[in-house]
């Protein structure tokens, strides 16, 4: 296809052919009725029984040691904005497919009209039961910060935030090679960070847990740098606590009150963009102001904030975006399947930060010892090894911090996930080739 409209027009078509993307199939032998009798009435009363008896038995009996919750109010979609929870709905089903094929995990997507913090909270409450975890997905700024951390306060299982933690944790998988590549440290390098949402503010938190110093640090909303004598900052102490940490902290990395991109980027090192889709949102004389081999990541999605090659013809050496369509695609399908695979696997009862910092190094390592160039500093999505390597490095960590409801070393998860996830792949192209997938009709874009 030539351009984004033949792709609208061919997924509209497709989506009505297969009236969605999910279905639910049985796993378990059904050679007669009398199967039933194990898997229903009256033999299912005895694993009833025993996870009464202990609930976390739960995690080995049903199909929960394997499931996350896809959960979404439908307040920021993509770049289609608040939608609602119906319009959200072929997202969420993508999300779970992704789950699927990526990292063997299985995800039911959960869409709902809670638009309070309180009533949202709730929700994931009453279904914490069901699941082993939650993804929570596309959810207004800044209620997801505040949502993410009290959910991981009340809930016994993972939550997770895409837009935040599985955002940082592939931009951080690149940066830590584009430094490299480039000869540079994260922790000495100047890095301005455009755009100040459910992307950029978790990877601040990340950069300085990995000891970068807060003066080194910019960060920008649509008003300019986050600075403490910024003429709104009492109102921003007042509605968003993360921003007014962030220029309490980086006193605005060395810029003045009302300092915007432009002067940022003199003399920067690294900037991450996560903002406003472009192209033009960052311009070329900008980037040309940058120090010397600098690196731009520009993620908004579907149009990167500048180009690529306008990034590079302004003297950036490495580039990357969330797109596939061109090199370095830093995009968190890299990092949830695995992330989950590796909790799912050790029944784990949170995501920390420096569960996500494991993931990132090990992404990074697997690009590494492929050997970096410019235009692979991260593995893509056909490496499927590098989920099961990414999952491996996250058990372990989960075991290390005590999160774990079950142990596991490195070489066992790996294995595990490996298989997994394998299995998942084969089960796909196997009913596809038996036709049991119906093949989709001759659609003329």
């Amino acid at each position: 296809m030539s351009s984004r409209r033949d792709w609208f027009k061919l997924s509209l078509e497709l989506h009505r052919h297969y009236k969605g993307k999910l279905e639910v199939v049985p796993k378990v032998p059904i050679r007669g009725m009398e199967d039933f009798s194990i898997w229903y009435t009256p033999g299912v009363a005895e694993p009833s029984r025993a996870i009464a008896r202990d609930p976390d038995l739960s995690f080995e009996l049903t199909y929960r040691w394997n499931t996350v919750a896809v959960v979404s109010d439908g307040t920021r979609v993509l770049g289609l904005g608040n939608i609602g929870p119906e319009g959200a709905l072929p997202v969420m089903e993508g999300k779970a497919l992704l789950f699927k094929f990526l990292g063997g995990v299985d995800a039911i997507p959960l869409v709902h009209r809670a638009r309070s913090l309180e009533s949202f909270l709730t929700f994931l409450e009453w279904i914490e039961p069901s699941f082993g975890g939650v993804n929570l997905e596309d959810v207004e700024s800044p209620k997801c910060f505040i949502l993410l951390e009290e959910a991981q306060k009340k809930l016994r299982i993972p939550v997770w935030h895409d837009d935040q933690q599985g955002t940082v944790t592939a931009v951080l998988a690149g940066l830590v090679n584009a430094a490299k590549l480039v000869g540079k440290s994260l922790k000495s390098s100047r890095i301005v960070l455009f755009g100040a949402g459910a992307s950029n503010i978790p990877l601040y938190r990340i950069l300085r847990k990995l000891g970068v110093p807060a003066d080194n640090i910019a960060v920008l909303d649509s008003k300019g740098v986050l600075h403490p004598d910024r003429d709104d900052i009492d109102r921003l102490f007042l509605s968003h606590a993360w921003k007014y940490r962030i220029a309490v902290e980086t006193k605005g990395g060395g810029l003045k009150p009302g300092a915007g991109p432009d002067e940022a980027l003199k003399g920067a090192d690294i900037l991450v963009a996560a903002s406003t889709p472009g192209p033009g949102v960052i311009k070329k004389e900008w980037v040309a102001q940058m120090n010397r081999d600098a690196i731009v990541f520009a993620i908004a999605n579907p149009v990167p904030e500048i180009w690529p090659w306008e990034a590079r013809e302004a003297g950036a050496r490495i580039t990357a975006t969330g797109r596939s369509d061109f090199p370095n695609q830093v995009n968190n399908s890299l990092v949830f399947p695995a992330v989950f695979r590796g909790a799912l696997d050790v029944a784990a009862r949170a995501i920390t930060d420096e569960m996500l910092i494991a993931a990132a190094f090990e992404l990074a390592r697997y690009a590494e010892e492929r050997g970096l160039r410019e235009d692979y500093i991260i593995p893509t999505m056909e490496e499927w090894e590098a989920y099961a390597r990414e999952a491996a490095a996250v058990a372990v960590k989960a075991v290390e911090l005590g999160l774990a409801r079950r142990t596991t070393t490195y070489k066992e998860e790996f294995e595990r996930a490996s298989t997994i996830i394998r299995v998942a792949r084969e089960k796909w192209a196997k009913l596809w080739e038996a036709g049991l997938i119906v093949k989709p009709p001759e659609v003329v874009a």
